[in-house]
Order: C-alpha cells, then sequence, then structure tokens
C-alpha cells in the first residue's frame, strides 16, 4: 500500500510541530539556567542577536534580498515590538518571580487574549465557544496562581508581565494580519534581529551584566537558546506551515508549555503536582477550544 504524497507531506509537517514544539518547550528551562549567570533582557537579547545573524546568513546562501523595502520598516518595528521584544523580553523577565509552569501557562493563553482583543479592534463578537474558552483559561490561571495571589504580592511582577506579553503578543497578531511580504527567513530574521537588539540595549542601560560570569553550563544553555528555539525551530515551523494548516501547526504548539514544565522539573527541579497538572488542563483546554473554532 503506497501513502498518497498529501498524507505524507501532512506527517511530515505533523512531525516538524512535534520538534518545534519540544525545541521550544525545551527553551524555558535553558532560559532560567542562562539567568543564573546573566540578567535576562541582556541574555535572551544576545541570544537572538546571534538566531538572526545565522537565519540571515541562511537567507543570503539561498540568494534572498536581505534589506527590506523603506516602506515596511515600520511594520517591522512594530512586529518586532510586540511579537519579539514584549514576548521574548517580557516572558525572560517573568521568570525572575514565576516558575516555568507557571510563566508558560500564563503566556500561552494569547490565543483567548486575540480573540477577546478583536471586539474592539476589528468588531469581531466572541461566540459562546470563545467565552467557554475564556472560562476554562480563566479558571486554570486562578488554579496554577491562586495560593500565590492570597499567600502575597511577592510575585505579581511576575504574573503582570506574563500577561503582558501574552497580550501584546495578541494585540499584535489582531492588528497586523495582513502579513509582511518577505521572503520568512528573510522576515524572521528582521523581526528577532530587531527585538533582540532592543533587548540588549535595554538590558545595557537597565542590568548589569558582567560577560565573564558566564558559566560553561550558562554557555551551553545560551548555544541551545541560539540554536534550537529561536534558529532551527523557526525553520521547522515554517517547514511545518507549508504542509499542514496552520490551526492545526498552532494546536500542536499547546505541548510547548508541557514540554517546558516537565524539562523544568527535571532540569531545575521545580515541582510539578495535582495542582499543576489540573491547572495545565483547563487552562490547555481552554485554548485548543478557542484555536478549533478558527478552524
Amino acid at each position: 500500500m503506497t501513502v498518497e504524497p498529501q498524507t505524507g507531506s501532512a506527517n511530515v509537517g505533523r512531525l516538524l510541530v512535534i520538534m518545534t514544539a519540544i525545541g521550544w518547550g525545551l527553551g524555558w528551562p535553558m532560559m532560567k539556567l542562562v539567568m543564573h549567570d546573566w540578567p535576562p533582557l541582556f541574555a535572551r537579547g544576545a541570544a537572538g542577536v546571534i538566531a538572526a545573524t545565522g537565519l540571515a546568513s541562511a537567507a543570503a546562501m539561498r540568494g534572498e534580498v536581505l534589506l527590506p523595502p523603506r516602506a515596511l520598516l515600520r511594520r517591522l518595528v512594530l512586529a518586532a515590538s510586540t511579537n519579539v521584544f514584549a514576548w521574548m523580553g517580557f516572558t525572560a523577565l517573568s521568570l525572575l518571580w514565576l516558575t516555568v509552569s507557571e510563566a508558560a501557562l500564563v503566556t500561552f493563553t494569547m490565543p483567548i487574549w486575540a480573540t477577546l482583543l478583536a471586539w474592539p479592534v476589528l468588531g469581531e463578537r466572541p461566540t459562546t465557544r470563545s467565552v467557554v474558552a475564556l472560562c476554562l483559561g480563566t479558571a486554570g490561571l486562578l488554579l496554577l496562581l491562586g495560593t500565590n495571589l492570597n499567600g502575597g504580592t511577592e510575585r505579581l511582577p511576575g504574573i503582570g508581565l506574563a500577561l503582558s506579553a501574552a497580550i501584546l503578543f495578541a494585540l499584535g497578531a489582531v492588528t497586523s494580519r495582513q502579513s509582511i511580504p518577505l521572503p520568512p527567513l528573510v522576515l524572521t530574521a528582521w523581526l528577532i534581529g530587531l527585538g533582540s537588539i532592543a533587548m540588549v540595549v535595554v538590558g545595557l542601560l537597565t542590568e548589569t551584566p558582567h560577560l565573564q560570569s558566564l558559566t560553561r553550563t550558562g554557555a551551553g544553555a545560551l548555544a541551545y537558546m541560539s540554536l534550537g528555539p529561536m534558529a532551527l525551530c523557526y525553520l521547522a515551523w515554517l517547514g511545518a506551515l507549508k504542509r499542514i494548516p496552520s490551526t492545526t501547526a498552532s494546536t500542536g504548539l499547546l505541548l510547548i508549555p508541557i514540554v517546558g514544565s516537565l524539562s523544568a522539573a527535571l532540569i531545575l527541579g521545580e515541582s510539578l503536582g495535582v495542582r499543576e497538572i489540573a491547572a495545565f488542563a483547563l487552562t490547555l483546554g481552554g485554548v485548543a477550544l478557542e484555536l478549533r473554532r478558527r478552524t
């Protein structure tokens, strides 16, 4: 029995989504390891600059034009601000107060926020399913973070940063639905490069990074973040989108916070108990429900 090309291509696409989810999920505990040596904004930005350089080099080897038209610069800066600087920078900062499982779960609620923001911005009223998804997501977050809110305010900055990352990423998705007409590699290199340079600059102004304090463990984690989540995983993600619908691919990315939490438990020794598992089931169930609505 022969497999039809379309079926084989879809299977490859699903495999690429799984590889992407695992690679991006492992990036969460790697970030915490780097933060033992370098402050978060500088560390995340440095990894992004390395990744952007690699992506630009790959695009140049393919013969693609790296310099975008001036008319696209404003859109590139806005997209880099919400999709890279706010997303990566705020999530990195949130890890100063939150565990990986807490930060990952809060930030991956962005599909729900995108639906809510589409109402005032685009006039798209949320459906009943969207309201149910919001209720599930909120219940999961309250279950995971409720004890921290009741026990004091020490983790509120981390919660606020993680929520801001999710909401700003969702806002960027809602307000820039028209794709930027650049080759995927070139576009990704510019977005990661612009956002990461901004993180490095802000990090140098507000943090006190000491380059010599980077240990072997931190250097290994930094290398993984640069080559894995910010470079190879993006290439795998682009390859997946060519083979399967974006909604199917996006649903597969719900593995990211699960992989991040499991790997953080193994690598960092963070707790992962019944409460965390139940919170994941509720929140990711709500996100999955919203993603399926868009099919």
